[in-house]
C-alpha cells in the first residue's frame, strides 16, 4: 500500500445508492415517503401505547421500546440521506461520521437483543397464557430493556473505540449512504484486521444468542398451536407468527450477510441495497406488521379518535 496516499480526514464524503442525476428526484420523493410513514407510523404506536391503558401488557410495552427503537435508528440515517441526494454536498465531518455509526450501531444491536426478547414474551403468552402476567412483571420487563440498551451501547462502544485508533485513511469517500463500519474499514491505510474480526466475532456472538431465543421460542410456540383444538385459534397464531418470523428472518438475514462476511470492495454495492432494507425499510414495516394487525391496538385506536371527535363536538 503506497503510504503516501494515506492522511488523517477531517471528513468523508458519502457518495450515496446512485450518481445518476435522473435518479435524484426519484429517490428523494420515495425515501421521504418511507420516512414519513415510519415517523408517523413509531411514534404513534408509542404515544397510542403510553396513553391507552388497555394496551398496558408487557408485549405492548416491548412494542413501544421497539417502535421507539425503529424511529431512533431510521432518523440517524435517513434525514442525511435525503440531503445528500437533493445537494452536490455530500461531506460529513469525521466527528459526525463517528457519532452517527455509535448510534446507529447502539440501536441496531438493540433492536436484535429487543426481538429476541419479544419472541420470548410470546412464548410466555401462548404457551403459559395463565401465568402470563406472573412470569412477565413490570420490574422483569424494564430489566430486559434496559438490558438490550446496554447490550447496544457496550457493542457500538467498543467499535467506536477501535474505529478512532485508525490513523489514516487512503481516501475519504466512502462508498455507501451512510457512515457504516465495513466501508469504513476498507478504507483503513492500517493494519485493521483486529477490528474485523471483532466485528465478525461480536456480530456472530449477538446472532447466536437471538437467534437460538427467537427458534427455540418460537418452536415451543408451534407444538403449542398444534395441540390446539380450535381451527380458528391455530389459523390467527400462524397468521401472527408467521408476519412476526418473516420480519424477523429479513432483519436477521441483512445482519448476516453484510457483516457475517469476509469483506471485499466489489460487494459494497451490494450491501448498499441489502443495507436499506433493515435501516429503512423495516422501521416502517415493523409497526404495520407487529401492532396494526393486532385487534387490541386497531380498537385502542378507534376510542383514542372517538374520544377526541367527542371532545372537539362537545367544544364546538
Amino acid at each position: 500500500m503506497d503510504e503516501k496516499n494515506c492522511t488523517a480526514v477531517t471528513e468523508f464524503i458519502l457518495l450515496g445508492l446512485s450518481d445518476v442525476p435522473e435518479l435524484r428526484l426519484f429517490l428523494f420523493l420515495v425515501f421521504l415517503l418511507i420516512y414519513g410513514v415510519t415517523v408517523l407510523a413509531n411514534l404513534g404506536m408509542t404515544a397510542l401505547i403510553q396513553i391507552s391503558s388497555q394496551l398496558h401488557t408487557p408485549m405492548y410495552f416491548f412494542l413501544s421500546h421497539l417502535s421507539f427503537v425503529d424511529f431512533c435508528y431510521s432518523s440517524i440515517i435517513v434525514p442525511k440521506m435525503l440531503a445528500n441526494i437533493l445537494t452536490n454536498d455530500k461531506t460529513i465531518s469525521f466527528l459526525g461520521c463517528m457519532v452517527q455509526f455509535y448510534l446507529f450501531c447502539t440501536f441496531a444491536v438493540t433492536e436484535v437483543f429487543l426481538l429476541a426478547v419479544m419472541a420470548y414474551d410470546r412464548f410466555v403468552a401462548i404457551c403459559n397464557p395463565l401465568l402470563y402476567m406472573i412470569a412477565m412483571p413490570q420490574k422483569l420487563c424494564v430489566e430486559l430493556v434496559c438490558g438490550c440498551y446496554l447490550c447496544g451501547t457496550v457493542c457500538s462502544l467498543i467499535h467506536l473505540c477501535l474505529a478512532l485508533e485508525i490513523p489514516s485513511y487512503r481516501s475519504n469517500v466512502i462508498n455507501h449512504f451512510f457512515c457504516d463500519l465495513p466501508p469504513l474499514l476498507s478504507l483503513a491505510c492500517s493494519n485493521v484486521s483486529m477490528n474485523e474480526v471483532l466485528l465478525f466475532t461480536v456480530v456472530t456472538f449477538n446472532e447466536i444468542i437471538t437467534i437460538v431465543i427467537i427458534f427455540t421460542s418460537y418452536l415451543f410456540i408451534l407444538i403449542t398451536i398444534l395441540r390446539m383444538r380450535s381451527a380458528e385459534g391455530r389459523r390467527k397464531a400462524f397468521s401472527t407468527c408467521a408476519s412476526h418470523f418473516t420480519v424477523i428472518t429479513i432483519f436477521h438475514g441483512t445482519i448476516l450477510f453484510i457483516y457475517c462476511q469476509p469483506s471485499s470492495g466489489n460487494s459494497l454495492d451490494i450491501d448498499k441495497v441489502t443495507t436499506v432494507f433493515y435501516t429503512i425499510v423495516i422501521p416502517m414495516l415493523n409497526p404495520l406488521i407487529y401492532s396494526l394487525r393486532n385487534k387490541d391496538v386497531k380498537d385502542a385506536l378507534r376510542k383514542v379518535v372517538g374520544s377526541q371527535i367527542f371532545s372537539l363536538r362537545i367544544f364546538y
